[in-house]
């Protein structure tokens, strides 16, 4: 039998990337190599780690680590699709000097390329960036006196989305349809997650600006360089809400610089995009409203209010919102496992004193699957495995405990530095279902509360920290279900927040909030028991450690 297996040398898409190296028959292909560190992979020195690098996109948590890669073992051919060939130097653009000249070769769409003697790949377009590719691989074992000739497949999702994005088209979901390939490694970024539509999604974000302009606050949009932005960038073009309005877009140079190279892959964007950039320039536009303009190296930013800011997440943020705070409102994009370098750099600056902090929120625009996407794609392609990568050990968990999965597949999430066997067989044995991840509670419905009673075996969870972060919970149908969500400290300290007000009752014990509070003073909490101490809060607000203000005795 053929020897196929899967090593992990990385599986979580922040300071670790994803990097894993398949071996097909006699074959080692690495896929993808986000490492920051390539430290594993240097350490024969005497021996190359693979046969050949497939790169799914041009992403730094896929590609970081393939110049480093390269520059140690240069006999080692790097593929991946066109666009993606064109995007990767942006992860080294400090190093240009160093960029060889063909650090990647370009692969063609839905053509199967053959490098080693039965072996090949065939890339699909797999949404989520420009070039992102889904990759097929395809081994033939030669036919011996025991074995008559056989085929192994091998499907990598990478970083893929099935609905249609403002720049991107989805995976083509309907050409793989029925593939049954062996093994199918897919990342669950967003585990079991359900989200709203793209369009929905896109929409109530639209909306969260337009109302903080309507108060005359700017905008200040902290996102990765490349792919994000220029979605970002897309919808304020061209969302009713924005076309036409007198207001003024600025761009900084890092996020800039991924705009610019979008413009050098235009023919490969789709075909609603590039009409629109036949009719108007597709980013840099100073004559359409809204205008679209590049910051000076310096970021200083000219003063035009309400204004939106487009800034790399990692820059200096308090360059733009430092002078009046209250004027800004910074929206930071929701991200599976990952805590924004935004919020951490605001909340760093304001528990050094540096500033107050300005009004943050975040937002959710999807650009991985959610739940029941990661398993239509599975259901359609009926692998014999399922190796899922790229996520966090908890959502992972969630999708190998969903008995859809489980009593159909073999199920398989690694960790990083494990090997994985994936034996071949002609039927399905079913693999023993998962730990049970379900907690049973009860419901008391009394006259004016309703009370839920989980078992305290759910707080071993490490998700059980942020639900209960503050001891606030929201509740909300999806469907027939009941889906609750933890507050976090930073929705509760949002200025002029009144949503604490809407839910309450006048009766309830709630209203034991800040303004109530001994520790309440100037808008601040000075109550070092709270995990609100020294923060500015809202008079509505409320936290656990609540101590009501004393009568003064009468005289």
């Amino acid at each position: 039998m053929t020897e196929l297996e899967c090593l992990a040398y990385g599986v979580e898409q922040v300071d670790e990337g994803v990097c894993l190296l398949v071996r097909l028959g006699p074959y080692r292909i690495m896929l993808d190599c986000g490492l920051a560190d390539i430290s594993l992979l240097t350490a024969k020195k005497s021996s190359a780690p693979a046969d050949l690098v497939l790169c799914s996109h041009a992403h730094a948590d896929h590609a970081r680590g393939l110049l480093a890669l390269n520059q140690a073992f240069p006999q080692i051919p790097i593929y991946a699709s066109e666009v993606t060939a064109q995007l990767l130097p942006l992860n080294w653009s400090g190093q240009t000097a160093q960029l060889p000249p063909r650090l990647c070769q370009a692969l063609p769409w839905r053509t199967p390329v053959e490098f080693l003697d039965g072996l090949s790949a065939t890339l699909y377009p797999a949404g989520h960036l420009p070039g992102a590719a889904a990759i097929l691989l395809t081994y033939t074992a030669p036919t011996s006196n025991h074995e008559p000739a056989r085929t192994y497949q091998v499907f990598y999702t990478g970083d893929f989305f099935l609905s249609n994005a403002r720049l991107v088209e989805g995976l083509p979901l309907e050409e793989l349809r029925g593939m049954a390939p062996d093994v199918l490694i897919v990342e669950g970024s967003y585990g079991t997650a359900r989200h709203p539509r793209r369009r929905q999604q896109e929409n109530q974000l639209a909306e969260r600006i337009n109302r903080a302009i309507a108060t005359q606050r700017s905008i200040l949009l902290p996102t990765p360089p490349l792919g994000l932005a220029q979605e970002l960038l897309m919808l304020l073009r061209s969302h009713h809400h924005f076309t036409g309005r007198d207001l003024d877009i600025w761009v900084d140079p890092t996020v800039a610089t991924g705009c610019d190279a979008y413009l050098g892959i235009l023919p490969h964007l789709p075909p609603s995009v590039q009409n629109f950039a036949r009719h108007q320039p597709l980013f840099w536009d100073e004559r359409v409203r809204p205008r679209v303009r590049r910051l000076s190296r310096d970021r200083s930013l000219p003063p035009s209010f309400p204004c939106i800011v487009l800034a790399d997440e990692t820059a200096d943020l308090s360059q733009y919102y430092e002078p009046k705070p209250d004027n800004w409102l910074v929206l930071v994009p929701q991200q599976p496992h990952r805590t924004s370098p935004a919020l951490t750099q605001i909340d760093r600056r304001a528990a050094e004193k540096f500033s107050p902090p300005p009004n943050a929120d975040t937002y959710l625009l999807a650009q991985h699957c959610d739940g029941p996407g990661t398993t239509q794609l599975i259901h359609n392609l009926r692998p014999q495995h399922v190796v899922f990568v790229h996520g966090s050990s908890t959502y992972l968990a969630d999708l190998t405990g969903l008995e859809e999965l489980h009593n159909r597949y073999h199920l398989h999430s690694p960790a990083a530095g494990s090997l994985v066997e994936l034996p071949i067989g002609e039927t399905f044995l079913q693999p023993a279902a998962p730990p049970e991840t379900n907690y049973e509670g009860e419901l008391t419905e009394l006259d004016t509360v309703v009370t839920i009673t989980l078992p305290n075996a759910i707080t071993g969870d490490p998700r059980w920290q942020t639900l209960a972060d503050t001891g606030l919970i929201e509740a909300r149908w999806q469907g027939d279900e009941l889906v609750l969500r933890g507050l976090p400290q930073r929705e509760l300290l949002r200025q002029g927040s009144d949503r604490l007000l809407d839910w309450v009752d006048a009766n309830s014990p709630l209203r034991q909030c800040c303004a109530n509070c001994t520790h309440y003073r100037s808008q601040r909490c000075w109550n070092p028991a709270s995990p609100l101490f020294e923060f500015k809060v809202t008079p509505e607000g409320f936290c656990p450690v609540f101590e009501p203000i004393q009568p003064q005795p009468e005289e």
